[in-house]
């Protein structure tokens, strides 16, 4: 570790203070400003704490580590002992397996993330102007305490793509996916957007909103005051819903949309209203220059509903507020002919047994390789056009 720096782990948020931890974690908003990446700053992890929705009884237990200068905060991760590896959205099972067939160990292990939360953002949350030495403290930290607790692995998961290859750089091994992200190129309106792609994808995404709209109801956007608890009675059944069918028990507790309510001008609700009664919903996080969409559900099936709700809603509402990105979850390549485009994402993996190493590191490898065909493939097979042609 670099010498200087003081390394402390935290089993609650609540004892780190929120000024210093978003000193690092979010610095734009010293002005009032929103912030870049919502799911970093302290009252969205202390959300998931308070809630129940991580803590003793869900695999998720906080270390979260703090690195010190001449007793000055100046670097925080969001750190968690894991005893297994859902929620993640980075997936280790084979890993795990092969590792336990083997005669290891593989959990408990130590994971670097915001739970249940695949979306890209800083990981290593650093001072401004300290950047590349407390990053390399917090990931030094990281391992030195792996090693000394004689845990199998460290996973830093949906970190930039700069720090994926600092840890690299550090011996760490560098993993890619992939997701599908909508860009804002300047769009007036939807239509704007509808003209730069062919001709059949324009008339297929036309038809699915005309086709979306019948289900005899009515959509609204709420955000801020608008959203209102008894909106986070009818999301939490929506919620359940979905989460019992993907995950067998939704991740996060009622608890969770109480205090999420508490960061409503955060938020952006969508739902679909029948006879004024919520029968489906979509649950974005709106970030400084992007809207990130999480989560929804429904209690009634509609065609094309899903799509509307989750994809060309949220792009509505980046256009209108100028918002550059819209990033819509993990994986689902249905998303390509909604305007979604391929881009990679990165993880940084410490891995303590050298023989387990070098099978990870060969099997990222080639990884690797087929994550860049993929992203070049459906890339070529995306809906926009080459060159502009008259609308129809």
């Amino acid at each position: 570790m670099d010498q200087g720096f003081e390394i402390t782990l935290y089993s609650d948020i609540s004892e780190i203070s929120e000024t210093d931890w978003n000193a690092c974690a979010c610095p734009e908003t010293a002005d009032g400003s929103r912030a870049f990446d919502p799911f970093t700053t302290h009252r969205f992890l202390a959300a998931l704490e308070a809630s129940g929705s991580v803590g003793p009884g869900t695999g998720w237990d906080a270390r979260h580590l703090v690195a010190r200068l001449e007793g000055r905060v100046i670097g925080v991760a969001p750190l968690y002992v894991k005893g297994h590896s859902q929620g993640e959205y980075v997936f280790d099972h084979g890993w795990a397996d092969a590792f336990e067939r083997a005669g290891g160990r593989y959990y408990p292990k130590l994971q670097c993330a915001v739970p249940f939360t695949p979306v890209t953002g800083r990981r290593l949350l650093v001072l401004p102007g300290l950047e590349e030495a407390g990053r390399r403290a917090l990931l030094a930290g990281m391992a030195q305490i792996a090693e000394g607790a004689g845990v199998s692995s460290v996973h830093v998961t949906f970190c930039t793509e700069g720090e994926a290859e600092l840890a690299a750089g550090e011996g760490w091994l560098h993993r890619v996916g992939q997701q599908f992200h909508w860009f804002n190129d300047g769009y007036g309106a939807f239509e704007d957007f509808l003209a730069e792609l062919s001709s059949r994808k324009r008339k297929a995404l036309r038809k699915e909103r005309r086709k979306a709209q019948e289900f005899s109801g009515e959509i609204v956007q709420l955000t801020g005051d608008a959203i209102r608890p008894e909106h986070w009675d009818a999301f939490w059944a929506f919620y359940q819903d979905t989460g019992s069918r993907k995950w067998g028990r939704p991740y996060l507790t009622r608890a969770f949309f109480d205090r999420l309510h508490e960061m409503r001008e955060d938020v952006l609700l969508v739902l679909a209203l029948r006879e004024g009664r919520p029968i489906a919903g979509a649950l974005n996080l709106i970030g400084r220059d992007a809207l990130f969409g999480r989560y929804w559900g429904c209690i009634e099936d509609h065609p094309f509903l899903h799509f509307e709700l989750c994809y060309h809603q949220a792009v509505d509402y980046a256009i209108a507020e100028g918002l550059g990105r819209v990033e819509a979850g993990a994986q689902g390549e249905h998303k390509l002919a909604r305007g979604y485009l391929p881009v990679v994402t990165h993880s940084a993996h410490w891995i303590g047994h050298p023989g387990l190493r070098r099978a990870v590191a060969d099997y990222l490898e080639a990884e690797r390789a087929a994550v860049d065909e993929d992203i070049e493939i459906l890339t070529e097979l995306g809906p926009f056009r080459m060159n502009r042609e008259p609308d129809t």
